[in-house]
């Protein structure tokens, strides 16, 4: 027992009592553990622990081989030094072969060593939806290709949806709609998946709002002429351009278009009525031709020949380089890659909506452009039925249109004939204008997503505001983290997840702008840190109350704003008043 416990300061008491080590296990210890190499620094009267940065390079790069990508993107974040570590070539080669296994970069393509676009882009796709009806918002995701190369652009129809990938691969996610036993419409999980066609460019389908009109979908997809004769000068199968139509119900192809060799487009849009669809075609360098289609008579076997011409606003302005092209029932709006914006109404009521008179509508001429004033380049746009937003280089948001139910979010319901700012907002993500709603998707302070909206409510296409609203209010949607653009039909909320670091948008700092007092935003900046100390000076609640109303009536704020504070402030003051009592 004396072996055991030793002498000293507690005699008689066991070592392994006292959290001491006994001298055979420590000399164990010392023997099997390995000995770091230390820096000689001194810290605490002991050598200084060995960082986790001194480890050599290799060993740190197994190590992260052994995390999920959203540690090893956290791990990135720490310092400049993991950041130049995590963001090499074999770690995200590694997490790639993980996330999508399937892919396989040609190896004479320039996107050889994007391995960590190809990652996220897998990692982070994704179709969200909520339904507009009954009393659950409930945020639900559809199943995704496990072919697909990330999202590229998504539409929904009356019964399904189509989704395009980064590969060209067009996707049809077949019975995503059902019908209840009240007569509802409900969605569910889609269940299974089909390849629609390869080597897509684009699609488009009927532009209004309501899925019940979506009966065709138009495809634009690049082929190989038929025929072993057709070859080029290397001997290769010569590729033309051609428009396919599908039934949306059974994915039946019904009609096809081909177009010359020599013709290349990108994009493809429609607008006018079935019986006189007009489709619009981008080329490659900017130019928009069309071409006249009658949906009624798709479905007959038959075959006939289209005249494919030149849009006018090509052959009026042949200087300019259209970027975009939207399109809804009865109007076209062009975007410039100088950003400029062009405008084609066809009819007259439209016309009124958007401009607030009739001067100059030619009922003749309904395919001559209009330009519209705007003091910035626009980077983005959504057109809906009689309104538009617009999005400019500084990440400034205007609206312009009918304002009857409030959908323009400038806090009334009078129309604007000409672009109007919205103040509140700026930098959106994405930006989609309904029949008589809009929708603005921006990025909170933590990197999240969340979705505001304005105008009418009924039907529940505004969640928690079943009143409308004419300004942008937060809605009770749950938006995931990587949402890139959003649509909405009567009866759903769709919303698109891809994270491609390609397509970062970047905003440009704001130039200052003189407000109606005279000052500029600089100015008004100096003048709220100012308020904000005298208010800090004073001592008590009723001083700083009475402080804050004298500072809101004198900050140039929209008068809708002002009064809400100072009614907020007044009932402040008199909850406390009536506490004090």
């Amino acid at each position: 027992m004396a072996n055991r416990t030793g002498k000293g300061k507690y005699p008689g008491i066991p070592r392994y009592c006292r959290g001491e080590e006994p001298p055979k296990l420590k000399r164990k210890r010392e023997q099997s553990e390995p000995k770091l190499e230390s820096t000689g620094k001194k810290w605490g009267g002991k050598k200084e622990p060995v960082s986790i940065q001194s480890l050599p390079p290799e060993l740190l790069d197994g190590i992260i081989a052994f995390l999920g990508l959203d540690d090893v993107v956290s791990l990135g974040q720490v310092s400049r030094c993991f950041r130049e570590l995590c963001h090499s070539e074999g770690i995200w080669r590694r997490l790639c072969s993980k996330v999508a296994p399937r892919y396989s970069p040609d190896p004479h393509s320039p996107e050889e060593a994007h391995w960590r676009r190809e990652a996220l882009l897998n990692y982070t796709k994704g179709l969200f939806f909520q339904t507009f009806g009954g009393r659950k918002r409930l945020l639900s995701r559809a199943v995704a290709p496990h072919l697909s190369h990330g999202y590229r652009k998504f539409l929904p129809t009356k019964d399904h949806v189509f989704i395009l990938d980064h590969n060209g691969t067009l996707f049809f996610l077949k019975n995503a709609l059902v019908s209840s036993p009240l007569g509802q419409i409900q969605w569910k999980r889609a269940c299974r998946y089909v390849v629609l066609c390869r080597h897509a460019k684009d699609f488009a389908t009927d532009p209004r709002s309501d899925t019940a009109y979506r009966k065709y979908l138009y495809v634009l997809a690049r082929r190989e002429l038929a025929g072993a004769a057709v070859r080029g000068p290397d001997s290769t199968a010569l590729r033309c351009d051609c428009v396919e139509v599908y039934l949306q119900s059974s994915g039946q192809r019904v009609f096809k278009m081909t177009f010359h060799s020599s013709m290349r487009f990108r994009d493809i849009r429609l607008v006018g009525q079935e019986s006189e669809r007009a489709l619009l075609l981008l080329t490659d360098e900017g130019k928009v031709y069309s071409l006249t289609v009658n949906e009624t008579q798709l479905d007959q076997p038959r075959s006939y020949t289209v005249q494919l011409s030149m849009r006018k606003i090509t052959k009026c302005l042949p200087h300019l380089c259209i970027k975009q092209v939207h399109s809804n029932q009865s109007s076209v709006l062009y975007v410039t890659d100088a950003g400029g914006v062009y405008f084609e109404v066809h009819t007259a009521g439209v016309y009124r909506d958007l401009f607030g008179t009739l001067h100059a509508f030619d009922p003749i001429d309904l395919q001559m452009p209009l330009a519209l004033p705007l003091p910035s380049k626009v980077m983005s746009c959504s057109l809906g039925f009689n309104h538009l937003g617009l999005v400019d280089e500084f990440g400034r948001i205007f609206m312009q249109g009918n304002n009857r139910y409030g959908q323009l979010g400038t806090g009334d319901k009078i129309d604007r004939g000409e672009p109007t700012q919205v103040p509140y907002l700026c930098q959106p993500v994405s930006v989609w204008c309904g029949l008589n709603h809009s929708l603005v998707l921006l990025e909170t302070l933590n990197f999240g997503r969340e979705v505001q909206g304005c105008g009418c409510g009924a039907g529940g296409r505004l969640p928690g505001w079943p009143k409308g609203s004419a300004t942008f209010v937060r809605l009770q949607i749950q938006a995931p983290r990587c949402v890139c653009s959003l649509c909405s039909t009567r009866d759903c909320l769709y919303m698109m997840s891809c994270h491609d670091i390609d397509l970062l948008p970047a905003f440009r700092t704001p130039p200052l702008q003189r407000s109606r007092g005279g000052q500029a935003e600089g100015e008004e900046a100096g003048l709220c840190r100012t308020f904000l100390t005298e208010l800090r000076s004073c001592t008590t609640l009723p001083q700083q109350l009475d402080r804050l109303k004298d500072i809101v009536n004198h900050m140039t704020l929209p008068s809708f704003q002002r009064d809400f504070l100072c009614e907020a402030l007044n009932t402040i003051q008199s909850t406390r008043d009536g506490l004090s009592g």
